[in-house]
């Protein structure tokens, strides 16, 4: 069950753009939410509240070819939806496919851009004067079980490694990380951290 009709309507929005698209490429996988690997790796922290796996929709444009003072990116537009009701978010952003190896099959593909959640910004305060022991616990036990990022919206760094199966087909083990940076938001700033692999389609002739 999903918290907010919002990122489950746009989610939809991204069906329905990826297929009216007549260019570009639509994407599609499932990742592991809120892993910890890469915050214990960093000793920043990684407290893995939430669960379940967050299923991934979107579509890229064909590389911006004209765009070359930013090294000719493609534009994304994703929606993730948590299978467990947890945070689930929307973005879009640029990204780069850079192709490697003596075939050129394998390529690394960074990303960077924009999301909104519909997880918890603030989560609510347990000290407020007045609440019942009942309340307390329920808000305590929040703090264990949901992310408290700080903003509804956030940075949406991202990085994949891939290989072109076909001239259409691609498949991706990828990484997304969502977080406020102490800029979009103040104070709280857990963040997210996903993993998981997709599979990109060609659209077009």
């Amino acid at each position: 069950m999903i918290k907010s009709g919002f990122v489950g309507a746009l989610a939809l929005g991204v069906v329905a753009l990826a297929g009216s698209a007549s260019a570009g490429e639509i994407y599609g996988g499932a990742y592991a939410h809120d892993v910890t690997f890469l915050g214990e790796a960093l000793g920043i922290g990684a407290a893995g509240r939430e669960g379940g796996a967050d299923i991934e929709l979107g579509w890229r444009s064909d590389k911006k070819e004209n765009w070359d003072f930013l090294r000719h990116p493609s534009v994304y537009v994703m929606a993730a939806v948590n299978t467990q009701g947890d945070s689930s978010h929307i973005a879009t952003g640029l990204t780069w496919k850079v192709n490697f190896g003596e075939t050129k099959k394998w390529f690394v593909r960074p990303g960077f851009g924009l999301a909104y959640t519909d997880g918890y910004d603030e989560l609510p305060d347990f000290r407020t004067p007045g609440l019942s022991q009942e309340e307390i616990a329920r808000r305590v036990a929040m703090r264990d079980d949901h992310i408290e990022f700080g903003s509804k919206f956030l940075f949406q760094p991202n990085i994949a490694l891939g290989y072109d199966l076909s001239e259409r087909t691609s498949i991706e083990l990828a990484y997304i990380h969502l977080s406020n940076g102490q800029i979009l938001g103040q104070g709280k700033n857990q963040g997210l951290d996903d993993l998981g692999l997709r599979v990109s389609y060609k659209l077009g002739n």
